[in-house]
């Protein structure tokens, strides 16, 4: 079973970025997060719309050292032709990340995300840290879409405590918010900053 804090599973697959098929690993991206998301069908609903949104967002992402992947169980000749469909037809575009192909579904079945009964990837989410592991792990049912903003506020909360030992993010925490020492005497200090008067 797949744990935080454990190596991601390496990976080798064919993507389609810009357009073209290029063969990518994991570890292509060590040194830098990636934000691992499945979704289940190329040419489907909820799909497109999580992958143009976070292909819109993806400069925010690259700015934190953050490169997207994302993942179907579809061939790379599907990933094309949806690319190369306009979105007002179903298509999602020319986007900024690769999409690659998990047509053996080896790499849904590693991140234990395959719907066997659908035969598609559940929308997994991974947060993969600079030395390739897991850090978060998010899994929706097929009908429900993701959050961008949760998922770039989660990115930002992980990087904060990876670049600060003796810290840790308390509840919805946002960029530049107090933080909290994880220590029965120190931890007071938040709590009596954030406590409202009765």
């Amino acid at each position: 079973m797949l744990k935080i804090g454990q190596k991601a599973p390496e990976f080798t697959a064919t993507a389609v970025i810009d357009q073209e098929f290029k063969v990518v690993k994991l570890s292509d991206y060590l040194g830098k997060y990636v934000v691992l998301f499945f979704y289940p069908l190329d040419f489907t609903f909820v799909c497109p719309t999580e992958i143009i949104a976070f292909s819109e967002r993806y400069e925010e992402f690259s700015s934190l050292n953050t490169e997207i992947l994302g993942v179907s169980v579809d061939s790379e000749f599907a990933h094309l032709a949806w690319i190369q469909t306009e979105r007002k037809q179903g298509g999602i575009g020319d986007i900024n990340y690769p999409l690659i192909s998990d047509l053996s579904k080896e790499i849904s079945k590693a991140y234990e995300v395959l719907d066997e009964s659908a035969g598609v990837a559940a929308r997994g989410l991974f947060i993969i840290d600079t030395e390739g592991n897991i850090q978060q792990i998010t899994i929706n049912n097929l009908s429900c879409g993701r959050s961008v903003d949760e998922t770039l506020r989660n990115l930002k909360a992980i990087q904060h405590v990876h670049s600060h030992d003796n810290e840790v993010c308390p509840v919805d925490w946002q960029e530049g918010d107090k933080t909290m020492i994880p220590d029965p005497l120190k931890s007071k200090l938040y709590f009596e900053s954030n406590s409202s008067s009765t």
